[in-house]
């Protein structure tokens, strides 16, 4: 049965018959309508044809049985590879079933891993890059990879096991697992890339000891630094390091042609609901995007939603009295202009056609091989970062451990200096802080913890002269209003 354990698996003697090389699926004639269930285990998708009426006892049988919206759901959950066709059951609960592969080989993330899951994981790194698993060492037996609940029961005086103790600080602005999943984040669309992974789709191309996307060969992809803390206090470091990675990527995939493209971080704090001027989630802004990508839109640009340091709960400044709600009553929720000064019969309007950008997938990633593979081949990442011992850094490379993450920022490279490794981290807070916005932390130790929780996009569309023009509004936006 290809390892699949989807429909009818009811007794072990039951077993699955191969049909044939094509799909028998492909469509369902009436009364019968299309179903699917994915096997999170063994990384599989099954699509059957079935009478409604029979769902109830198929059901009991397959808890994932799910209807589907539409003619290819395996397809619209990355699994587009045809495996086999096989039935399973006996009499009234038989059943034709089309299996398939995932897009690629890449782990797709659900809920909470199982234990074959994380047991698959054979090394430290792929273990701890699966989040909900745990690298688990003792002297006394080989290590081995389990379920962070399976790990919290094994006797801590003997086993040494990793990610059971939170990353987060207590009380951090940076949203916690439980946090995101409180605020309806559950990441099902998200890839997670490994080592492992990389190679698979890289190759085994060696990443180099030092990597820097402001100097390759003398050419700067990183775009600009950002202060989220003006034109008032705002703690939107969240959607900062998430903006600044993928406006470098954008830059990276346009070959540093053409003017930079700057991204608006208040698109994401009035509509995003990720996150605010109180703190949000490393990965949810990825997962916003992602969302509104399949729209055909995406996070408009800096030109038309300025950067104002408010959210809908901030009192800062002048917060209290500006409008950052997404409703469409608010005219700068996604992107706006104005024509000329009031008093001489101006008008603000909000524009219905503006230069975005969209991604077409994203992910977590940690660990210093993964993250290095990952910045080298596709770009800066954003990643949780403990800020306490960097408030008044003033250069040098940082190698305190921290106590938690609390703060976010991109990383745009690595490198070496005096045989101490570093990673190359751009911060939020201003070029006047730091090494002119940037600061070095050591690199291979997770110090400061930054090696604990990132996060990567994929660049799929943007508005750019070379690729896709933008539509020309009048100056006062007549021609563009929603």
């Amino acid at each position: 049965m290809k390892g699949f354990t989807a429909a009818l698996l009811i007794a072990s003697s039951v077993a699955g018959v191969a049909l044939g090389d094509e799909p028998c699926c492909k469509s369902c004639e009436e009364p019968k309508e299309k179903y699917y269930s994915i096997d999170k285990v063994h990384n599989m998708c099954g699509e059957c044809c079935m009478n409604p009426k029979s769902y109830p006892i198929f059901k009991i049988f397959e808890p994932g049985l799910t209807k589907a919206t539409d003619n290819n759901p395996c397809k619209d959950h990355k699994f587009s590879g045809y495996d086999s066709t096989v039935t399973h059951g006996f009499g009234p609960v038989k059943m034709t079933l089309d299996l398939y592969k995932p897009d690629s080989t890449f782990e797709v993330v659900f809920k909470d891993p199982t234990e074959d899951q994380c047991s698959a994981k054979k090394s430290e790194t792929d273990c701890n890059g699966l989040t909900g698993c745990s690298w688990c060492d003792a002297g006394a037996v080989p290590p081995a990879c389990h379920t962070v609940a399976n790990a919290k029961k094994l006797p801590p005086g003997v086993f040494k096991c990793s990610n059971i103790a939170s990353v987060f600080k207590a009380g951090s602005a940076i949203w916690d697992p439980q946090t995101e999943r409180d605020n309806g984040l559950d990441f099902k669309d998200a890839t997670v890339h490994t080592e492992e992974s990389h190679k698979a789709l890289f190759g085994d191309t060696k990443v180099p000891e030092a990597w820097d996307w402001r100097n390759v060969d003398g050419v700067n992809y990183a775009t600009m630094s950002r202060n989220q803390h003006v034109p008032q206090y705002c703690g939107s470091c969240w959607a900062h390091g998430s903006v600044s990675a993928l406006g470098d990527r954008i830059k990276i995939a346009r070959k540093a042609k053409g003017v930079d493209i700057n991204l608006s971080v208040q698109h994401i704090l009035n509509c995003g609901n990720v996150g605010s001027c109180h703190g949000g989630s490393v990965l949810g802004p990825y997962q916003w995007l992602k969302s509104i990508s399949g729209t055909g839109t995406g996070i408009s640009y800096e030109t038309s939603n300025p950067y104002i340091a408010c959210s809908s709960e901030s009192t800062e400044g002048f917060c209290a009295h500006a409008d950052t709600t997404c409703g469409s009553d608010n005219l700068r929720a996604v992107a706006y202009t104005c024509s000329t000064f009031s008093d001489n019969g101006g008008h603000c309007a909000a524009l219905d056609k503006y230069p975005n950008a969209t991604i077409s997938d994203y992910g977590p990633v940690s660990g210093e091989a993964a993250m290095m593979r990952e910045i080298f081949n596709r770009g800066p990442i954003s990643c949780g970062i403990d800020a306490g011992p960097t408030l008044n850094y003033t250069g040098g490379i940082i190698d305190e451990q921290g106590s938690g993450v609390d703060h976010v920022i991109s990383v745009v490279g690595y490198g070496v200096e005096d045989g101490k490794k570093f990673w190359i981290v751009r911060n939020s807070w201003g070029e006047y802080w730091g090494e002119n916005g940037y600061i070095r932390v050591a690199r291979g130790n997770n110090a400061l913890y930054l090696e604990s929780t990132c996060a990567w996009a994929s660049v799929d569309a943007y508005t750019a002269p070379e690729t896709n023009p933008n539509f020309p509004c009048y100056e006062g936006g007549e021609n563009c209003q929603a």
